[in-house]
C-alpha cells in the first residue's frame, strides 16, 4: 500500500469515528457505528485501493468490538453482541474486497484506454506522413479519420474533414471543387458508382484521374467492423509513362507532397 493522504485517509477516519463513538457513548446514549464504519471502509476502497479498504475493515471491527464492550455495562460475550460483531466484519471486509478489487478494474481500464488512445494518436500521425491519401468510413459509410494525403489531393479543408462526413459528402466536394478529370454529364454516373462500390464493399482497383494530371488508384477494403477503409495511391508515374515526354518533369513532380500543397494553394488562390 502505498502512503498517501489517500491511502491513510480511510484508516485514520475509521479509527477516529470508532474512538469518537466510545467516548460519547460514555455520556450521551448513542446509536451503532456500525453503519457508518461500512461507509468508511467502501470510501477507502473508492480512494486509494484494496489494502487501504481492508486495514479500515479490521480497524472498524476492533472498534465495533471496544464500542459493544464499553456500551453501558453490556457484557461483550452476549450473544447479540457476538452476532452484530460477526456480521459487521462480513459486511465490512466484503465491502473492502469489492470496492478494492472493482477500483483496480477501473484503473487497469483506464490505462488500457490511454494505451489505447497513444497508439492511435502515433497512428494517426504516421498515417499523415504517407503520400496515399486514406479514409476510414464506420458502418454507416461516415468518416471517422481523413489523413493529410487526401486532404491535400481533394482540397478538403480541414473543418470539413474533422467534422466526420459521410463519404457520399466527400465525392460532392470533389464534385464543387473540380477535382475530378470528368466531363460534368458523367459525375453523377461516376458518383453513383464509387458510392456502390464502397456499399458492397468491391475491393477491384479504380483508376481516379483528377484535373491536376494526377492519377490516384482507389481501392476499397471491408473492414471487420463493418466498416470500410478506402485508400488513393498516386500512380502518375506509371499510367501516365505514355504521354509526351516533354511532361515527364511534370508529373514526377506530382508526387512530391509539396506539390500537392501548392497546387491546393493555388486552388485557394484561384
Amino acid at each position: 500500500m502505498r502512503f498517501g493522504w489517500r491511502a491513510i485517509s480511510g484508516p485514520v477516519l475509521t479509527a477516529a469515528v470508532a474512538l469518537l463513538a466510545i467516548l460519547l457513548d460514555r455520556h450521551v446514549p448513542v446509536p451503532s457505528p456500525a453503519p457508518l464504519l461500512v461507509g468508511i471502509v467502501a470510501l477507502a476502497g473508492t480512494l486509494s485501493g484494496f489494502a487501504s479498504a481492508m486495514t479500515s475493515a479490521a480497524l472498524a471491527v476492533i472498534g465495533a468490538g471496544l464500542f459493544f464492550l464499553s456500551h453501558h455495562g453490556v457484557s461483550f460475550g452476549a450473544a447479540a453482541d457476538l452476532v452484530r460483531l460477526g456480521l459487521l466484519a462480513m459486511t465490512a471486509f466484503g465491502t473492502a474486497g469489492i470496492t478494492g478489487l472493482m477500483r483496480e478494474r477501473l484503473l487497469d481500464t483506464f490505462a488500457a484506454e490511454r494505451k489505447s488512445h497513444a497508439t492511435a494518436t502515433r497512428l494517426s500521425a504516421a498515417l499523415d506522413e504517407v503520400d496515399i491519401g486514406i479514409v476510414l468510413l464506420d458502418a454507416e459509410t461516415r468518416a471517422e479519420f481523413i489523413n493529410r494525403a487526401f486532404r491535400d489531393y481533394f482540397a478538403l479543408p480541414d473543418e470539413i474533414a474533422d467534422a466526420k462526413p459521410p463519404f457520399v459528402a466527400l465525392m460532392y466536394h470533389g464534385r464543387d471543387t473540380g477535382a475530378f478529370e470528368l466531363p460534368e454529364d458523367e459525375l453523377g454516373t461516376f458518383i453513383a458508382q464509387r458510392m456502390e462500390t464502397v456499399r458492397i464493399g468491391d475491393a477491384t482497383p479504380i483508376n481516379v484521374n483528377l484535373r491536376s494530371g494526377e492519377v490516384l488508384r482507389f481501392v476499397c477494403a471491408v473492414l471487420p467492423d463493418g466498416g470500410r477503409m478506402l485508400s488513393y495511391t498516386p500512380v502518375t508515374d506509371l499510367v501516365r509513362h505514355t504521354d509526351a515526354p516533354s511532361r515527364a518533369d511534370y508529373y514526377r513532380s506530382l508526387r512530391d507532397p509539396t506539390g500537392r500543397r501548392l497546387i491546393r494553394y493555388l486552388r485557394v488562390a484561384e
